[in-house]
């Protein structure tokens, strides 16, 4: 059934538009339009506020109470999902984090399932680690870091459908399996990495195109070893994710990051947790207790252990912290990451064509209503 959203300052770009409709029609935009132009018996549903593209989160451990790798099943996704498009998050990738190779199998074949029954928002998965540096480990449990073989090889590449990312710490695992997953489909990122900037050449001349979290979990750069950071910034081509949350990396970092990179191609993640949505003040991470205190989430050593952040926050942040204007924060949050995601021919756009999955925000961009695929979600 065809209808119109009326009444939105509609994001275009760096610019909203004002005194047009969104013509919806199924799961996709049909047009933009004046809306005194409508067809007469069209259906028109009236908001206020700003219609943005709604956001693409590709790191998603948890929300709402749950953590993927705790139930890497079908009700674990959903739960996940629900949880962050009352933020206005409309795409994910629920995130697996280092563990056993038959847990990494069943989170594969769970989001498998998930996108055969249509799971709302679901884009494929996101597998972080366990091929990473036990040296830059964060809160991840070094005791399932190991070399990667034929058969987890087998696994990453085993989706199917939607899209598998893999982050892996490009000194730990040869370039060639890098090759092989680059040429099966696989988006491949760094992440909790110690690696030179030779081995970042050779890993992105393989087909890496991405930067976990950028800053954390890899060492600082220095004048004579730029490392990671130094690779992320230098190379215009490159995709990074940022944890906007005030805690993961200082306000004054993320300046110099995007002052030297540019914004296009910098992204918007939470790196959630499963108390985001929830007033959790505590969970269960492979035995370990992670405490919520004042907007961090820490380990009782105090190391940092994702966040409890939501993608709306980080927005937010973005446009009052970091004085980037609020089309800007906004593509971040949505075209930035369906690029990456080689999503961007369906996603992060409000355009004829595209997908009709929608944030609508207030004044204070904080998420009122969202649409995945021409549906209006409940909880927004």
């Amino acid at each position: 059934m065809a209808f119109a959203i009326v009444g939105a300052e509609i994001a275009q770009g760096q610019d909203f538009i004002k005194g047009h409709a969104v013509l919806v029609g199924g799961s996709r935009v049909e047009a933009i339009c004046p809306a005194d132009r409508l067809p007469p018996d069209i259906e028109r549903r009236h908001v206020s506020g700003m219609l943005a593209p709604g956001f693409i989160d590709a790191q998603v451990n948890g929300g709402g109470g749950v953590l993927f790798n705790d139930a890497p099943n079908v009700d674990a996704i959903r739960a996940i999902g629900a949880a962050h498009r009352r933020f206005g998050t409309t795409g994910f990738l629920p995130t697996f984090m280092s563990d056993t190779r038959e847990k990494m199998a069943d989170a594969v074949e769970a989001v498998r399932d998930g996108l055969t029954l249509g799971i709302p928002g679901l884009l494929g998965i996101h597998l972080e680690g366990p091929f990473l540096n036990p040296e830059r480990k964060g809160v991840h449990d070094a005791r399932f870091m190991r070399p990667i073989e034929e058969e987890d090889i087998c696994i990453m590449t085993s989706l199917g459908a939607g899209r598998t990312l893999v982050t892996l710490a490009p000194d730990m695992v040869p370039a060639e399996a890098i090759s092989r997953l680059v040429e099966a489909g696989v988006i491949v990122s760094a992440g909790h990495t110690a690696a030179d900037l030779a081995t970042m050449a050779e890993a992105r001349g393989r087909g890496l195109t991405g930067y976990t979290h950028l800053f954390n979990a890899m060492p600082p750069m220095a004048g004579r070893a730029p490392g990671p950071v130094g690779a992320a910034l230098g190379d215009p081509r490159a995709w990074c994710g940022l944890i906007v949350d005030l805690h993961h990396v200082s306000v004054p970092a993320l300046k110099v990051a995007i002052a030297a990179h540019g914004v296009e191609r910098m992204m918007l993640v939470t790196d959630a947790m499963p108390p985001t949505g929830t007033d959790l003040p505590d969970f269960e991470l492979h035995g370990r207790t992670i405490f919520r205190r004042g907007g961090r989430l820490t380990t009782e050593d105090g190391t940092l252990a994702g966040s409890d952040l939501d993608m709306a926050s980080a927005v937010r942040n973005c446009v009052a912290e970091l004085s980037l204007s609020t089309p800007t924060a906004l593509m971040m949050a949505s075209l930035a990451p369906a690029s990456f995601l080689r999503l961007d021919d369906e996603l992060g756009r409000i355009a004829p064509g595209y997908r009709a999955s929608f944030a609508l925000l207030n004044e204070g961009l904080i998420a009122r209503r969202t649409w995945i695929d021409g549906v209006e979600q409940e909880g927004a």
